[in-house]
């Protein structure tokens, strides 16, 4: 069942049955069976004995899943982020990036605001060191979403 040629594809890519998929990924196939219920995942194709069928696409998948209901997002935003992003580009590589894009930049929204009333317990002097340090790499990333902000508004 192993690299199993599909379509034009360049390189041969391996196709699993659910048990093996539950077994590579560390969830149960009855997870599997669910995601692919609710449209988290969906198999490639099916094999002869009507088998579904899995790829290594689906593994890179259930990762990115699983990080991100360790992140506390519920299975609801995790499918409404990828259905937006897939509507965006069907590229997966692309629509990976994004989803780890919007990933952190949620995560990173979450920790500043779990920050802040901590922030409001320094002292003044403690506060401006805390800044400083933290500025030059803030301005870096604020920048990097600026210029991505701004090449989508020219398009």
């Amino acid at each position: 069942m192993r690299s199993v040629r599909h379509g034009h594809s360049e390189s041969p890519r391996n196709l699993y049955k659910i048990g093996e998929l539950a077994k590579l990924s560390g969830i149960s196939s009855r997870t599997i069976d669910y995601y692919t219920g609710i449209g988290l995942l969906s198999p490639v194709k099916r094999s002869g004995g009507n088998y579904r069928l899995y790829d290594d696409e689906t593994l890179d998948r259930i990762r990115r899943i699983e990080l991100l209901k360790a992140q506390k997002f519920s299975l609801e935003e995790i499918r409404e982020q990828f259905a937006a992003l897939n509507r965006v580009t069907p590229s997966e590589q692309v629509s990976r990036k994004l989803v780890d894009l919007h990933t952190h930049l949620s995560q990173l929204e979450r920790e500043v605001k779990e920050l802040e009333p901590v922030l409001e317990q320094l002292k003044p002097q403690q506060a401006k060191r805390l800044f400083r340090a933290i500025s030059p790499q803030t301005a870096a990333c604020i920048e990097a979403l600026l210029l991505l902000l701004n090449k989508s508004n020219l398009m």
